[in-house]
């Protein structure tokens, strides 16, 4: 179905974008919806364009501002969607040029805009008035001689395919910034441009940051087979704390002393014992990893150090444990509090002596294994309630290393969750545009009783429930969690563009003061509710009735009265 744009009917205000700002100036914070927003000086941004130019040269600049702009047409279009489910997809596409007006980058002013989502054909030709780019021009870079409101037009690229859901390019036929008379623009496919190829090279990674990046590739390969050689590995992070882990790691690696992981489920405990084994001179050799409370206790001793053919019903053949396969290497004993007393016993002669004896033999043979344990209870506990040997536990001791849960390390989370995007966009064929500012908001202020485990969780749910080219919400990450309410007070811009305290969190004496503070009159405070109730009744009169507790007679008339219900 074919829409056409008419300058002459008037199509939904902005307000329903308005009511999306909220300022937490206590928190030093904007919120517009789910993206965390600055205020920022033209002069600054002029400044910081004037040093792009005269750095990279106008045509890098020109591609870097376009893919700025380019990006922020991304995740507004996601918005629009949102804000608008029932709207036509004309009033779904001009929250696009609004949201532009709104955010004070540029007045826009739709000419023609032709829109057909089955065939996907667009045409569009737009206005742009008192443009903030042109503006820089002016203070900063002079009259240039080719059009110059470079991310203001990566902004339409973007918005408008994504809304199409094919690529559509805009150019600037028109500028004020090199010496026309207004601002216009144009948008259609891409095929029906005859220079599209050459204008969206401006959207691919600049070639001098192609050059950086394949010497950092270069630079990265080395250190990586410099670290091989050394036998060094980490896990991601960067926090004080977690260096103190990675210090720690380093002094122990390199001999052969034993070391015990102490930490809550789900830290990372075993890429700690990882990094302690590569680091260390067995690093070519076996790490054989074993989850102590996942092997039944009848089996656990089989499984750890072999046994001989005909030892208990059903040993059919000899078979070496774990023990045995890890020699010369690095054997990691998770959950080790969970061993039974024999296997106590037979661990502490291990690694006492070096030598073990296969369940059903009396043969003693020897292994040189280096045992790093790992445990999320108090070993200590376990010895005083008699559950574990004190002699073993002084043996396994003699270097433990504290692993900080992810709530005392928020700073590495965003490391983290960049990770595990990266690891779940490959196995789920997508691309998502990451995890909103709102979304990475709520996960620094989460508690993370499941630590790093629970993030990987929650951003693979949140891969799953998103669309490509959407950002990962905060719903999508966790369903069935409220939103960690802020006990400072939060400023909306109301209709009139003014800041004001929002009436939300108000108690109910204390919105009528605001509405009569704002002078606002009592028919506009009618209208405003009855548009709101019609717009979520889908316009069906009843059910806005039933939304306003009035009877459906009773709305009709004031719908009437009002002019709504004509507009309808």
């Amino acid at each position: 179905m074919a829409i056409t744009y008419k300058p002459q009917l008037q199509s939904v205000d902005c307000l329903d974008l308005t009511k999306q700002i909220r300022f937490l100036s206590t928190e030093g914070k904007i919120w517009f919806g789910e993206q965390r927003m600055l205020l920022m000086q033209v002069s600054a941004m002029a400044a910081f364009r004037r040093e792009m130019v005269n750095t990279m040269g106008i045509e890098r600049a020109k591609g870097f501002f376009l893919r700025l702009g380019y990006q922020s047409g991304l995740k507004d279009a996601e918005l629009a969607r949102k804000l608008r489910p029932h709207c036509s997809e004309l009033d779904i596409f001009l929250a696009g040029p609004q949201l532009h007006s709104v955010k004070g980058m540029v007045k826009v002013v739709p000419i023609e805009i032709d829109i057909n989502q089955e065939s996907g054909g667009f045409y569009g030709e737009l206005e742009w008035i008192d443009s903030f780019e042109v503006e820089i021009c002016q203070t900063e870079l002079g009259q240039m001689d080719e059009p110059a409101c470079w991310s203001l037009l990566g902004y339409a690229c973007a918005f408008t395919s994504s809304f199409m859901g094919r690529e559509i390019i805009f150019r600037e036929v028109s500028c004020r910034g090199c010496g026309d008379e207004k601002c216009m623009i144009v948008g259609k496919p891409a095929e029906e441009w005859e220079d599209a190829a050459e204008f969206t090279q401006y959207f691919k990674a600049d070639p001098i940051i192609e050059e950086l990046y394949d010497l950092q590739s270069q630079v990265s390969s080395l250190r990586s087979s410099l670290e091989k050689q050394q036998g060094q590995y980490y896990g991601i992070g960067q926090s004080a704390s977690y260096n103190r882990v990675c210090r720690m790691i380093d002094k122990a690696a390199m001999g052969k002393v034993s070391v015990l992981l102490l930490g809550e489920t789900g830290v990372g405990k075993e890429v700690i014992a990882r990094s302690v084994h590569l680091r260390s001179e067995r690093a070519e050799q076996p790490f054989i990893a074993v989850n102590c409370a996942a092997i039944p206790p009848d089996l656990i001793e089989a499984e750890l150090f072999g046994v001989e053919k005909g030892a208990y019903t059903g040993a059919s053949q000899s078979r070496p444990g774990r023990f045995e396969r890890a020699t010369t290497g690095t054997i990691f004993l998770d959950e080790v509090v969970e061993l039974i007393p024999r296997a106590q016993a037979t661990l502490l002669r291990v690694l006492q002596e070096g030598e073990l004896e296969r369940v059903g033999d009396n043969r003693t043979r020897s292994v040189d294994v280096r045992v790093i344990a790992a445990t999320n209870e108090s070993l200590e506990k376990a010895v005083e309630e008699g559950r574990f040997r004190a002699d073993l536990f002084y043996r396994l001791n003699v270097f433990p290393v504290k692993i900080p849960p992810l709530r005392d390390r928020l700073e590495d989370l965003p490391l983290l969750a960049e990770h595990f995007l990266k690891k779940f966009h490959s196995e789920y064929n997508k691309r998502t545009l990451g995890l909103s500012d709102k979304a990475l908001e709520l996960c620094l202020h989460y508690h993370w009783p499941g630590n790093i485990r629970e993030l990987e969780n929650v951003i693979e749910r949140g891969v799953i429930l998103t669309d490509n080219n959407e950002s990962i919400s905060r719903e999508s990450l966790f369903a069935g969690i409220a939103e960690p309410q802020s006990d400072q007070h939060q400023s909306v811009v109301d209709e009139h563009g003014q800041v004001v305290e929002d009436a939300g969190d108000m108690s109910s004496g204390d919105w009528a003061t605001q509405i009569l503070g704002n002078g606002i009159s009592l028919e506009y405070v009618e209208e405003t509710l009855m548009r709101r109730a019609m717009d979520e009744a889908n316009q069906n009169v009843s059910g806005a009735a039933r939304i306003l507790g009035l009877t459906r007679p009773a709305l009709a008339y004031r719908l009437k009265k009002s002019g709504i219900l004509a507009e309808s």
